[in-house]
């Protein structure tokens, strides 16, 4: 196994990584953008407002994207199962 397949391995790793958190990452963005907002315009500035809505939105990102999710990196990992014979010679 050379050099460069292990940069080839560790970087579709990486971005598998980034393009299977990001969706929840926005999500979570998105809801703590709204309440800010929110908190600045009605003056309350209670820190634990934000956790709810935020534990709630992710749960519900979770549960709507956690089969993509879960084929995305299943798939990774065939894959890498399937050429194992190839990396160990």
């Amino acid at each position: 196994m050379t050099v460069d397949e292990v940069m080839a391995i560790a970087s579709s790793a990486l971005f598998l990584v980034i393009k299977v958190a990001s969706p929840v990452l926005l999500v979570s963005l998105v809801v703590g953008l709204i309440i800010s907002i929110f908190q600045t315009v009605t003056s309350i500035q209670e820190q634990t407002l934000t956790f709810v809505p935020k534990v709630i939105s992710i749960f519900l990102a979770l549960i709507l994207l956690g089969n993509w999710m879960l084929t995305e990196l299943s798939g990774f990992m065939v894959e890498l199962w399937s050429d194992f014979s190839r990396y160990v010679r």
